[in-house]
């Protein structure tokens, strides 16, 4: 009969210890898997630095974009972009074309 309490006792004993390590095992995985874990920040880190490229790419080609419209305007007209515009619109241009423009 002592053998089987002492046994009893030891087991009772470490069941506390164990659930306690296997609570540790959990969260840690859960901190390094998880859908909020390690892996997850790293990748949302690297997605939210390409999205950040890309915008600035975005932003700059808009910029330049805008510029080029606002020569267009009756403001500030630049003859010169009016009639490359013309001629690409008109499809009497062609990539390779230098356009001399004579006095009058």
């Amino acid at each position: 009969m002592g053998l089987i309490f002492e046994i009893r006792r030891r087991v009772l004993a470490s069941l506390t210890p164990m659930f306690c390590l296997l609570a540790v095992v959990y969260f840690g995985y859960h901190i390094i898997e998880g859908d909020r874990g390690l892996f997850a920040y790293l990748r949302l880190k690297h997605e939210i630095d390409t999205a950040s490229h890309t915008l600035a790419v975005v932003t700059a080609e808009r910029e330049k974009l805008e510029r080029r419209v606002a020569l267009l305007h009756p403001d500030g007209l630049d003859i010169d972009l009016l009639d490359e515009r013309a001629r690409a619109t008109l499809g009497l241009s062609h990539p390779d074309d230098a356009v001399i423009f004579l006095p009058e």
